[in-house]
């Protein structure tokens, strides 16, 4: 049940552990590409036609980060949590425009 937790917070902490310099642009970018890679397995599995799959995919991965904080809590606690989420989103729109500024190769 835990599953998806569990590997969200070993992956957190192996970002914690691997960006020594930068620790919060670190941890923008992984929440954003973990959000990321869970929607697009989300999306493309449960579009499959093999029932077997899709229900295994339904049942312990979650469609979003949000659909995974919504999961494990509940009240003002999941309220702050996706409005740190939130937060998250807007510091990686704000360094990828940044990115994308800074660079002027296109």
């Amino acid at each position: 049940m835990y599953i998806d937790i569990i590997v969200f917070l070993v992956l957190f902490v192996l970002t914690l552990i691997f960006y020594k310099r930068r620790k919060i642009q670190g941890i923008v970018f992984f929440v954003a590409t973990f959000d990321t890679l869970i929607r697009v397995v989300y999306l493309t599995i449960s579009h499959l036609p093999v029932n077997g799959i899709a229900k295994m995919i339904d049942k312990y991965l979650p469609s979003s980060i949000i659909g995974m904080i919504s999961t494990y809590t509940n009240g003002i606690l999941e309220t702050v949590l996706i409005w740190i989420y939130v937060a998250f989103m807007i510091c990686f729109l704000y360094y990828i425009i940044k990115i994308f500024i800074t660079k002027k190769k296109i």
